[in-house]
């Protein structure tokens, strides 16, 4: 990409990951305990959804949503070689995505413009990709627009079924696929490439290394996409169950081609490699939930939390590093949020387990995301919003050194 100019307003609107990332981390440390507090009947919802609706709908397009512009909005000018889109544009998109978290809440418009103006931030965002994409002649990337506008698509689908029927059925299920869906294909990308850039800098080309795309990614790909529409057509059928416990075992066999256990010193790579296995686990048990074997619950809570929660965290975490001018490098700090996030999905799937027990899983899974969100906040909101670090040289070893300085963790 080409450098920047010095830009003159904001830090916060300097970069697209900027807002939208900061916007996630703060939505996901009060949107959970909001939920608890209306679930417990200690809060009063006011919105044109159901308080379940509500829950589902904000986790999936309002905080999934956020996550997606911002790593666009910080991918796209690399693929183009154009300045990213910054300052005002970027400010007044920032503003309509919260115009859409106030509509929702509040229920101070109309159901029908709520949906106006709640579904048009994605089509903002892809129309502004689109733009960009188009201006830089990156024409191949321009495919990048299709599960941005089968997201808005399904924002749209939600808000319908909700005016029409009073609830949603295939629109949670559908945004929930596309996230998932969006995680196999950019995952499958970036998580044996920083793996294996990491392994060729610590250990140079020897020992074995992450397979790169091939076609057996096809076919796991093909096979995910069929389950996902089979979850989200028909989440109780066989057939369902059949495509969604195939797709399982071949996104294990998939991860276990990126050589995982060889990159345990760096927690960064390790909580990419851990977020995805989520999805196969998510799979396989969708495909026992549709057989009637276990609650189809269990199953959306290891998507949402473990996968979809997971991924967006690890790598806003490692955007964010990176283009703030950090090494990339978790630390203990970033570390613990992950893991209280890891803690958050065992309790919500284990909350019968731990009835047994006398415990809450529910609300011990929501203090565990509310306190991850919380680490997340106070760690990553002041490189969020004040200007980017200068990255700092490593001093030169003296010529009498006999060790080696420390490598960065990738």
């Amino acid at each position: 990409m080409t450098a920047c100019p010095t830009f003159a307003g904001p830090a916060l609107f300097s970069y697209g990951f900027r807002p939208f990332f900061a916007a996630a981390c703060i939505f996901g440390f009060l949107v959970v305990p909001l939920w608890v507090l209306i679930w417990r009947g200690s809060l009063e919802y006011q919105g044109h959804f159901g308080a379940v609706d509500w829950h589902i709908h904000e986790m999936i397009f309002g905080y999934g949503s956020a996550v997606l512009a911002g790593f666009l909005f910080t991918a796209v000018p690399n693929w183009t070689a154009r300045m990213p889109v910054r300052g005002l544009p970027l400010a007044v998109l920032f503003a309509v995505w919260i115009l859409g978290r106030l509509a929702l809440w509040g229920g101070l418009v109309a159901p029908g413009l709520a949906l106006v103006v709640e579904c048009s931030f994605l089509l903002l965002v892809a129309a502004m990709i689109a733009r960009e994409i188009i201006a830089g002649k990156n024409w191949r990337n321009l495919k990048v627009l299709v599960p941005v506008l089968l997201l808005g698509a399904g924002n749209i689908l939600f808000h319908l079924e909700v005016i029409l029927s009073g609830a949603s059925d295939y629109g949670r299920r559908f945004g929930i696929a596309l996230l998932v869906f969006l995680i196999m294909l950019i995952g499958g990308r970036i998580i044996p490439s920083f793996t294996r850039n990491w392994l060729a800098k610590e250990r140079g080309q020897d020992g074995p290394m992450p397979i790169p795309f091939s076609r057996f990614d096809a076919v796991a790909l093909a096979f995910g996409v069929a389950a996902l529409v089979g979850w989200t057509l028909a989440p109780e059928s066989v057939v369902s169950a059949v495509l969604l416990l195939l797709a399982g075992v071949l996104h294990i066999a998939r991860l276990t081609r990126w050589q995982g256990q060889a990159v345990l010193r760096s927690p960064l790579l390790v909580m990419l490699h851990v977020a995805y296995i989520f999805i196969p686990l998510g799979l396989m048990v969708s495909g026992f939930a549709a057989l009637g074997l276990v609650e189809q619950v269990a199953a959306v809570h290891l998507l949402g939390i473990g996968a979809i929660g997971g991924m967006t965290v690890a790598v806003m975490m490692r955007a964010t590093l990176g283009h703030t001018g950090r090494a990339l490098v978790a630390g203990p700090v970033l570390t613990l949020g992950f893991g209280l996030l890891l803690a958050a999905a065992v309790a919500r799937i284990g909350s019968g387990i731990l009835a047994d027990l006398g415990l809450d899983g529910v609300l011990l899974s929501a203090g565990f995301w509310t306190v991850s969100f919380a680490v997340l906040c106070l760690r990553m909101l002041p490189w969020l919003v004040l200007p980017k670090a200068a990255r700092r040289k490593p001093n030169p070893a003296p010529q009498q050194a006999v060790n080696p300085s420390p490598k960065v963790a990738g």
